[in-house]
């Protein structure tokens, strides 16, 4: 299927990853990546996320499967496809020596670009670097390199640009100046990927979000879907009295106690015909328990995140 039948940038089918160890690394990965859009990999530590993006970046060989860059096989034209990918890796790795200047315009170079001094100025610009220009590398903070890492990543004018991590170990200010880079990016038509331990970021930025967990891509959806289907709301009862045990009158509810007897906890699905708290808050009122305030809270996006780790995880 072409990409203008698709509509994916990026098309990944049967992704395989095995090692001579015998770990494996990836179990048959299907995606597909619209052009345009942020979508956010998350994915515990060893899930197998950077290995999905060192494959499709051409870092490390897949042991099956295909990766279609703008609808080429991107082991076939491996050219066409790292012209068109830019890729922020977690690991600061420059030449300590060579000044930001360099360093930027250097990696344009290796992609066969024409040298565009005033492309590389307005990229620094953009990036806060412009009067650290002359500095060396090994003269800059780590927030400073990661904007490097970013620069050289943009510097040879990508369509795709994957972020692995970028806001890992970088101060607020620069994670705040990151995202809105993000967002221009993206407003230029640049597809963005990333991956990203700060769930939070994720739930802001992201358009689509999957979850992979042990190799295997658990859940790709829009975001809002996703939080429609999956997320679940939980009415907390601050009660009166602390309670020793849940009355056996309100078992049919599944109802947690916390906060050492003083909340009661009930999990339902917003979107179902029938909840279950009107009965709920009926047969609580008839049983006597009293209560001080009442809560309501959706689910978040790590709620979702680990409720599905969780359950990929359990035998």
């Amino acid at each position: 299927m072409s990409e203008a039948a698709s509509g994916a940038v990026l098309s990944i089918r049967g992704l395989r990853k095995a090692y001579a160890s015998g770990t494996i690394a990836l179990k048959s990965v299907d995606l597909d990546i619209r052009r345009g859009e942020i979508f956010a990999l998350l994915g515990p530590n060893g899930a197998g996320k950077t290995t999905l993006i060192n494959i499709v970046c051409g870092i490390v060989t897949a042991s099956g499967g295909s990766v279609l860059v703008e609808g080429k096989d991107h082991a076939a034209d491996y050219r066409h496809a790292r012209s068109r990918i830019g890729l922020v890796p977690q690991e600061l790795t420059t030449d300590a020596f060579e000044s930001v200047l360099s360093t930027v315009s250097f990696s344009r170079g290796l992609f066969g670009k024409r040298r565009d001094p005033a492309m590389i100025e307005r990229l620094l610009r953009r990036l806060s670097l412009w009067d650290k220009r002359k500095a060396r590398m090994m003269e800059l903070s780590g927030g400073m390199k990661r904007r490097v890492m970013i620069a050289k990543a943009l510097s040879h004018e990508p369509d795709i640009l994957f972020l692995d991590e970028p806001s890992a170990g970088v101060d607020v200010e620069l994670r705040r100046d990151m995202w809105e880079l993000v967002r221009e990016l993206r407003k230029d038509g640049t597809t963005i990927i990333l991956t990203t331990h700060y769930i939070e970021e994720a739930e802001e930025m992201a358009d689509r979000v999957g979850v992979i967990s042990r190799g295997e891509l658990i859940a790709a959806e829009d975001k809002a879907l996703l939080m429609r289907k999956l997320g679940r709301k939980t009415l907390k009862l601050t009660l009166a009295e602390a309670m020793a045990s849940v009355p056996a009158e309100l078992q049919e509810w599944s109802l947690e106690l916390e906060d050492d007897g003083h909340v009661l906890s009930y999990k339902f699905d917003a979107n179902a015909d029938r909840t279950g708290v009107p009965s709920l808050l009926r047969r609580v009122s008839d049983l006597g328990i009293g209560f001080k305030d009442l809560s309501t809270r959706q689910s978040s996006l790590e709620d979702i995140f680990v409720g599905l780790v969780h359950e990929k995880r359990a035998p």
